[in-house]
């Protein structure tokens, strides 16, 4: 029989890896885990039904495993990203920021989720948590399609419709159009309208709940913020909170959400409180290239000029003072030829002008992120138990983090989903 072509075998040998039904060992030259801080060499990764059942420099290899050189590459847990609007391009210019609405379906709303999706989960994005603005629930529909094995792409947490005092997002909606903003945001004006939003959300499918709270001079009460964190909670379900500071981000602080995100200008005495009460701040650190693009959000924001080192200054008080970080985007802006997942590496950059460590913004990647989305069982680490979602590089990011834009290898669930042909080879 004539021998295939290296890369014919290359690609057969990678699509029954992508089967994710056969046992894989996996030799890795460097195994680093967040969680401890540690870096260990030599490593051998035993895989088995897409999850990881051994791990050790004396692990014994079942007979029959398919064998994975990673030998001279950094390995990690998957990566995570805890604030996405997937399904979102926000349009530039003087447009108000519902025009699209107008042009663009759910059902093209759900198929730019799912692209985007795909793209992130082969640059090494194995867990997204989708905090909104994608219509009529287009993400949760993405994230059925994924599960039930249509498409490759990475485990999501959405948020459904995004609850928020009258209005939503939107500004003088002029007032013969109606609600127009109700096809991406649920109206919740009462404590009982908070708990009824809460529970639509969770009947459709929703991983966690997301409020915003002072995007208009009016916000949500103290007493409307605790009725739905209690729905919530009751359902098991975490809360994050649109608000950028002021009295707002204290009642939010109060109400006992799970996260804050974006917090640009919380005080150093809001994030003790949030520190001593376990609320993780989503940092959403735009960069400033980002910033020029999105301006002031129609005058939400001060100049990018301004904002941008006020960014950097909060992230770094933030841990100065300890409050956990976890990473988060909000990326909903297009550039010409690079693709979301370049633009999300983009805020690589912030951590390192903050002081952040590279384990430090590993862990607000992986095992703090894994916490924050309440899946550390099954996500966050490379650990006997754990979901085998793998990446691995041929740079060490402990040594400059912007290494993670070079992942050539991904594996997700135990489905090898990129991987260079030497890798495969044995």
């Amino acid at each position: 029989m004539p021998r295939l072509p290296a890369f014919a075998a290359s690609f057969l040998l990678l699509a029954s890896l992508a089967c994710g039904a056969e046992t894989l060992a996996i030799r890795a030259g460097a195994v680093i885990d967040p969680a401890s801080g540690k870096v260990l060499h030599d490593q051998t990764i035993v895989v088995e039904a897409g999850r990881i059942t051994a791990i050790g420099d004396k692990v014994a290899v079942p007979d029959g495993a398919r064998h994975i050189d990673l030998s001279h590459e950094w390995v990690a847990p998957g990566l995570m990203d805890a604030h996405t609007h997937l399904t979102l391009t926000e349009v530039t210019g003087n447009a108000p920021f519902e025009s699209f609405y107008l042009s663009e379906s759910n059902a093209f709303r759900a198929l730019r989720g799912m692209r985007n999706a795909q793209v992130l989960v082969a640059r090494g994005f194995t867990t997204v948590r989708d905090v909104g603005n994608d219509g009529e629930y287009a993400m949760i529909d993405v994230r059925r399609a994924i599960e039930q094995g249509f498409f490759d792409g990475p485990t999501i947490i959405g948020s459904g419709k995004i609850i928020a005092p009258f209005g939503g997002q939107s500004h003088a909606i002029p007032v013969e159009r109606g609600a127009f903003w109700a096809y991406e945001y649920i109206d919740a004006d009462t404590p009982d309208e908070f708990r009824k939003a809460v529970r639509r959300n969770l009947y459709y499918g929703a991983g966690v709940i997301k409020l915003v709270a002072d995007n208009n001079p009016y916000h949500a009460s103290i007493e409307e913020l605790r009725a739905a964190v209690d729905e919530a909670h009751k359902a098991g379900v975490p809360v994050a909170i649109h608000v950028y500071g002021g009295a707002a981000a204290q009642m939010a602080i109060d109400a006992g959400v799970d996260s804050i995100e974006h917090g640009f200008f919380l005080t150093d005495a809001q994030m003790q409180e949030m520190k001593s009460k376990g609320i993780t701040l989503v940092s959403t650190d735009l960069p400033r290239a980002h910033l020029d693009i999105i301006g002031t959000s129609g005058g939400i924001f001060p100049e990018p000029a301004v904002l941008a080192p006020q960014i950097i200054e909060r992230l770094k008080r933030a841990r100065r003072i300890g409050v956990r970080i976890v990473f988060g985007t909000d990326t909903v802006c297009d550039m010409a030829g690079r693709t979301r997942a370049d633009l999300m590496f983009d805020y690589l950059a912030v951590w390192k002008a903050a002081g952040m460590t590279p384990m430090e913004t590993l862990r607000a990647m992986t095992s703090d992120a894994a916490e924050l989305l309440r899946i550390q069982k099954e996500r966050g680490r490379l650990a006997p138990g754990q979901a085998a979602d793998i990446v691995a590089m041929p740079m060490d990011p402990l040594a400059d983090i912007e290494a993670l834009r070079d992942i050539d290898f991904v594996m997700k669930d135990g489905k090898v989903l990129r991987a260079a042909p030497a890798a495969l080879s044995h």
